[in-house]
């Protein structure tokens, strides 16, 4: 038996009943996908365009019971700059994703049942023994990432139900592919929420299979309903780098909120792209300054391997005094004085800001 039908059987034995808020029964046993913006129709026997979610005689499934990758990494390895800073957070992510990114960092493991190369294996576990994991080790966040986290949200939940009573704070690492229903499904355990802005070109967005509008809808909702945000766009060479392009991001950014964090990092080759060269630093410079140019009161660099520069540190928007210094994933010194500017006393928008790093 091929190791990809092992593994396709093996998850189909790890899986949940749907929650029914992300469930439409329909006709003839079909049943209707709420968790991510596909909004897939799936037939007896099918799965949806993610691949672990499925149809067993007209019950919908979906993942539970494992994870594929399960790490205590610094918070700002998210990246989330604005939400507990200098803390830890025990991020897990499990298998599947509803895209597939010819530049996914993270491939082994989303494009799993989609990829025969792709062999991330399965490692069981209990929402119980997570949450004992964070608590362990005096973790404020707990993370769901590695894959897309909307199409495993139903297990999510059940761990993040059990994390909140702990005073543990949830969150998710996503592309952005949500429905107003799976929000309102997580927004009772979820307060923290990255989402990848892969560019501003539907074209391209389809050719990585997703639909830009969805995304946009995604993010002005997500303001809307109080998670606290923040973007990521990863600049590609000669795929979303061009002047015109990162200017329509920062203004549809800087008209949902200045206050949205955008984070541009730079592009190594990886998976299927492997032609286009890293990004220059001086594209990230540029993309620096049309984002403040834009309104944007927060923009950052990252992903640069390591050198040090000032665009990866948090200023007070009013006075331009330092509040938080970092290098690469680590935070050298945090200014801030019960969240706000110890000059000036502005607040810094964000989220756990006032717990000590």
């Amino acid at each position: 038996m091929p190791a990809s039908t092992q593994l396709k059987e093996l998850l189909a034995d790890n899986t949940m009943p749907a929650a029914p808020e992300l469930t439409i029964m329909e006709k003839n046993q079909r049943v209707r996908c709420l968790a991510c913006g596909h909004r897939c129709r799936i037939g007896l026997g099918k799965s949806g365009v993610c691949r672990v979610r499925f149809n067993d005689n007209g019950q919908l499934r979906a993942p539970a019971g494992y994870v594929a990758g399960l790490n205590v990494d610094p918070i700002e390895k998210k990246p989330l700059y604005h939400a507990f800073p200098g803390c830890d957070a025990l991020s897990f992510g499990m298998l599947g994703c509803d895209y597939h990114c010819s530049f996914c960092q993270n491939w082994i493991s989303s494009q799993t049942l989609r990829d025969k190369r792709a062999v991330a294996m399965p490692n069981f576990v209990t929402p119980e023994k997570l949450v004992s994991l964070a608590t362990t080790n005096n973790v404020p966040v707990i993370v769901s990432t590695y894959n897309e986290p909307l199409i495993t949200a139903d297990w999510a939940v059940e761990i993040f139900k059990l994390a909140k009573p702990h005073g543990i704070t949830c969150g998710f690492v996503s592309n952005g592919n949500a429905t107003p229903e799976v929000l309102e499904y997580i927004r009772p355990y979820v307060d923290l929420y990255k989402v990848d802005l892969k560019g501003f070109d539907d074209k391209r967005y389809r050719s990585l299979g997703g639909v830009l509008q969805t995304v946009l809808d995604t993010i002005r909702l997500l303001v809307q309903m109080e998670f606290w945000v923040e973007v990521v766009t990863l600049v590609v060479p000669g795929f979303n780098d061009s002047t015109q392009e990162l200017q329509r991001i920062a203004e549809f950014l800087a008209g949902v909120s200045p206050d949205l964090p955008w984070h541009v990092t730079a592009f190594h080759p990886d998976y299927h792209m492997t032609d286009p060269s890293p990004t220059p630093i001086n594209t990230l410079l540029r993309a620096h300054d049309i984002g403040t140019q834009a309104g944007l009161n927060y923009v950052y660099m990252g992903n640069l391997a390591g050198r040090k520069h000032a665009f990866e540190d948090t200023r007070c928007v009013k006075c331009d005094e330092l509040l938080i210094e970092r290098h690469g994933f680590s935070v050298e010194k945090n200014r801030l004085r019960d969240g706000r500017c110890p000059k000036c006393n502005t607040p810094l928008p964000g989220f756990g800001l006032t717990r000590p790093s």
